[in-house]
């Protein structure tokens, strides 16, 4: 039999990355900051590039990063008070988080 990575092995690892995603996107969000800084031409070459379907991709992406690592954050909370230890309990929320953090993308998107 080969070895399969469990659903929590799985976001364990997903979270981890997207904490990397999330801050690799800090950086160019200030970045933009400094190009609005550069007056009305740029702050409009920066809008036109937002535009491009490609960004907005990766717009979704950053956001579904940022809700999946706050859900994940929150499950990491429920462990440090001792609740969720439960071999259907930490499978049933995984599930519940990846779910949670694909809707309040859909919402804030």
């Amino acid at each position: 039999m080969v070895y399969r990575l469990p659903l929590t092995g799985i976001v364990s690892i997903t979270h981890r990355m997207t904490g990397v995603v999330l801050a690799m996107g800090l950086i160019v969000y200030v970045a933009s900051f400094f190009i609005i800084l550069q007056g009305e031409e740029a702050f409009l070459s920066l809008q036109a590039f937002l535009d491009y379907t490609l960004v907005r991709i990766g717009i979704w992406f950053f956001i579904y990063a940022l809700f999946f690592h706050l859900c994940h954050g929150i499950r990491h909370l429920i462990w440090d008070v001792g609740e969720g230890f439960e071999k259907d309990s930490m499978d049933r929320n995984a599930i519940i988080e990846l779910s949670l953090s694909f809707v309040l993308t859909l919402i804030f998107y």
